[in-house]
């Protein structure tokens, strides 16, 4: 089987057991970590050695095998350890073209029907496994044995930091998910917020809670793609939704940003990326998780900023702060699944998981990073050195050490 001579060449680091649907199995590897596969239908080996970027999620979705008693995590993180040649591997460069405009073509009306796909899905999910504030990116853990609540303080704060906000300030923040960052700046910071969103199930929720905490004064939000946002800011801050805008639309989106954003303003762009060359998506994640969605190189980002008025005046890496951040995420999760099976469903489930699980991978083994890329229009505005940032308080610095996150 062609799929059995693939397993016995990639599997070098570990053991994968195969159960097979005759009752036999097979090992594969040798070593810890040790995991297993059981298959449940002779055609899921077919279709995953076929496809294995999309059918690999796919197949477990309809419920096609099952990991064995160590957990669907395990199982996963051995796989991509193993296999990232065969997952990332680029196909023809003019088809990979094509198929990149194709998938990231995200004029107005496709953007929001992409973010409605995920982001309107019902509040209730994302209260069960997000921290309290709502945060659903990156978190900052300055120590591996922080909560999850005190790491996205941290990360809010060090945006706060380097977006050097002075009270009275108008701030834009693209892509204002739920309202947490803009609530957090304008209780920390004493400046006015004006957030846009293509969601109106977190324009509803954001809208409720400005007025729950007394900032509606303050606080503003709007159903609105950034190409149709106008007016003039101080600040504009982005976190988690660069990764929509589609490669195709990266010189308009920093020429929006440098026609909003004030002479003297400080722009923040905080994006997961890649350490890889410029690629593609996964098919699994693009077709049920995030359509029209795209993780950028270093190279894509600054080849678009090249080409406004606007200049790089930071640019750090963040690069296991997310693995951990999707490890506490897919531990909550866990621990209200059975309820969640109850108010969605198992296949609902079962993608989440994999999906929480897969992505945290990516940043274990694969080469995705977080960039914060700190911009200006005109030298001057930004201090010369970084000790703006690390001077009392927190935001002290990067994780000092791996991050051990519990596997349910």
């Amino acid at each position: 089987m062609w799929l059995e001579n693939m397993l016995r060449r990639q599997m070098r680091d570990g053991t994968l057991v195969l159960h097979l649907p005759d009752g036999s199995s097979r090992r594969f590897g040798q070593g810890e970590p040790e995991a297993s596969l059981h298959v449940k239908d002779p055609a899921v080996l077919r279709r995953i050695a076929w496809d294995p970027g999309l059918e690999f999620g796919q197949t477990y979705m309809e419920g096609g095998w099952e990991p064995g008693e160590e957990g669907l995590r395990p199982l996963i993180h051995l796989v991509m350890r193993n296999f990232a040649p065969v997952f990332r591997r680029r196909r023809g460069l003019w088809m990979h073209l094509l198929r990149r405009l194709w998938e990231q073509g995200n004029r107005i009306t496709r953007s929001y029907h992409n973010v409605s796909h995920h982001y309107d899905l019902d509040e209730w999910l994302f209260r069960r496994f997000l921290d309290r504030e709502m945060f659903y990116s990156c978190a900052y853990f300055e120590r591996p044995e922080v909560s999850l609540e005190e790491a996205q303080q941290a990360k809010a704060d060090l945006i706060r930091r380097k977006l050097l906000l002075q009270p009275g300030m108008r701030v834009l923040d693209i892509g204002c998910g739920w309202g947490s960052m803009a609530f957090y700046l304008a209780q920390h910071a004493d400046v006015e917020v004006h957030g846009i969103t293509l969601s109106r199930e977190q324009l509803r929720v954001a809208e409720q809670e400005a007025e729950r905490r007394g900032l509606s004064d303050r606080v503003h939000f709007h159903l609105q793609d950034y190409r149709e946002h106008r007016g003039q800011y101080d600040r504009i801050v982005s976190v988690g939704m660069f990764e929509h805008v589609g490669q195709p639309y990266y010189r308009r989106f920093f020429q929006q940003m440098n026609d909003l954003l004030q002479p003297e303003g400080v722009a923040l762009l905080h994006t997961i990326g890649r350490v890889d060359p410029p690629g593609k998506t996964n098919p699994w994640l693009s077709r049920y998780i995030f359509p029209g969605g795209y993780t950028p190189a270093l190279s894509e980002v600054t080849a678009a900023l090249e080409k406004t008025p606007l200049m790089s005046t930071d640019v750090e890496i963040w690069r296991r702060h997310y693995a951990y951040t999707l490890g506490e995420w897919y531990r909550r999760f866990q621990a209200v699944r059975a309820e969640a099976a109850q108010h969605l469903d198992e296949r609902f489930c079962r993608m989440w998981e994999f999906y929480l699980a897969s992505c945290e991978g990516t940043f274990l083994f694969w080469g995705q990073v977080v960039f914060q890329v700190q911009l200006a229009r005109q030298h001057g505005v930004v201090p010369e050195t970084r000790d703006y940032l690390y001077q009392g308080g927190s935001a002290t610095g990067a994780a000092t050490g791996p991050r051990q996150t519990a596997a349910a």
